[in-house]
């Protein structure tokens, strides 16, 4: 039997979440372990193909698309909280019979997988955080320095921009291949297509947009306090590894104290990579990965 023919590419699934229609990949071997691989933002699914592929002979790999992301339904409204996401993935865990399991995100989907493990903490094993922890303190004390009128003002402005300006349409998949290779010059020429080639959708005049909704763009205005988030990460029981690009904008968690506030954590500063830590130095990650689990 050849290895296409035992395991085949990931099957799509779908559930539903406050009336969203989400989409996720099933790579099969249903009885290995779960493990829910998180994607960041205005990203998608198949951007773990290459970590699923190196894992599923030892896991049972689910990987969804977060609402407004992929192939998953956009909110009605153009909000994205993150208490909305979190439901969302505590629904995929409780509809699938997923629990106990095993959490790998990044950034956004890092964020997601954190505050759900610390809402519910006997229900996850382990947890690989990837420049997941969300703005670094010393952002949000700056932000936090701003009037809540004001921020809502930008909120509302941020919108209403979005709302005037429609996706941009490329002519072909090969011009959207183009750009992608222009906002993340550190990917392979293989990484980027693969990653434009499932991020986009084609239009009714046949040119091609990115799949997610352009209003994840602007953030809510306001969110848990520092203090509650903080909170939710010292419920947190399971072994913890929090991945850091030495290369990232990303501030690393040792060093400005935000390691301090998990119980069973361990932090790794990964050379040569930014914020994409998986995709930057993959063999890395991988070998990385494998060992924590």
């Amino acid at each position: 039997m050849t290895e296409s023919t035992a395991y085949p590419g990931p099957t799509s699934r779908t559930f539903f979440s406050q009336r969203l229609r989400l989409h996720y990949v099933d790579w099969g071997n249903p009885d290995a372990p779960p493990l829910v691989l998180l994607h960041g933002g205005r990203d998608h699914c198949r951007s773990w193909d290459w970590v699923a592929t190196a894992l599923r002979h030892s896991w049972h790999i689910i990987a969804p698309d977060l609402r407004g992301h992929g192939d998953s339904q956009w909110s009605q409204s153009g909000y994205y909280d993150m208490a909305g996401l979190v439901y969302d993935l505590a629904q995929l865990v409780d509809r699938e019979n997923l629990a106990p399991i095993t959490f790998v995100g990044h950034s956004l989907g890092g964020n997601v997988g954190l505050r759900f493990t610390g809402v519910y903490p006997d229900k996850v094993r382990r947890l690989v955080a990837i420049e997941g922890l969300g703005p670094s303190p010393q952002l949000i004390a700056k932000e936090s320095e701003i009037d809540i009128a004001e921020r809502m003002r930008t909120w509302i402005e941020a919108r209403r921009q979005i709302a005037a300006r429609p996706p941009h349409r490329y002519g072909s998949v090969e011009a959207a291949f183009e750009r992608m290779q222009q906002m993340h010059k550190q990917l392979s020429r293989e990484q980027a297509m693969h990653l434009t080639q499932h991020g986009v959708l084609q239009n009714e005049d046949g040119t091609f947009s990115w799949k997610f909704d352009n209003y994840v763009r602007a953030s809510p205005p306001y969110d848990m306090t520092r203090a509650q988030v903080a909170e939710l990460w010292a419920h947190i029981t399971c072994p913890t590894l929090l991945v850091h690009g030495a290369d990232s904008w990303a501030s690393n968690p040792q060093q400005d104290g935000r390691a301090a506030h998990f119980r069973n954590v361990r932090v790794v500063s990964v050379e040569r990579a930014g914020h994409w830590v998986h995709h930057d130095q993959f063999e890395v990650f991988v070998k990385l990965l494998q060992e924590f689990l």
